[in-house]
């Protein structure tokens, strides 16, 4: 599985938000000029995505924007993995083992059980330590402190 840039756009556009003013709405205007070389169609694809899995809320109208869905500290890297790219599965498993070995059916049906499960407990891993990483600890960690700057991005 190879994660793909827009999860590390994804990624600027939260720690934004977790430090913008949740009473003031990031607007979008701002977000594509902090995005340089990112279509504006691109980023609203990325912020719908953010908004569909419940990690930003949308705001219409004249001073609408986004804010944060919830605290940072209860947004995790597992949660923004799977907003952009979808639960992690890094095992395609093709058929190829059962087309590759055909004449020795039963030894290809047991090698890709195997592998498929080796795959599995990998992904079980790796999920459960992404889920642990939260988006507070990443900023906090960034910034050497112990707290969240709050501040109004719109005017920066």
């Amino acid at each position: 599985m190879k994660l793909t840039k827009g999860l590390e756009q994804a990624i600027c556009i939260l720690a934004m938000l977790s430090t913008q003013d949740n009473l003031i709405p990031l607007t979008s205007h701002v977000l594509n000029n902090r995005l340089k070389g990112t279509s504006h169609s691109y980023i609203r694809k990325i912020i719908r995505k953010l908004v569909v899995s419940g990690l930003a809320t949308s705001i219409p109208g004249s001073n609408g924007g986004f804010t944060l869905a919830k605290r940072p500290e209860k947004i995790n890297l597992l949660e923004i993995v799977e907003a952009l790219e979808g639960k992690i599965v890094t095992y395609p498993n093709s058929g190829m083992i059962n087309q590759v070995f055909s004449d020795i059916s039963k030894t290809a049906i047991n090698g890709e059980k195997i592998l498929t499960r080796t795959f599995e407990a990998a992904d079980r891993q790796y999920t459960a330590f992404l889920k642990q990483q939260t988006l507070d600890q990443l900023i906090q960690s960034t910034l050497g402190n112990n707290g969240l700057p709050v501040m109004d991005w719109n005017k920066k």
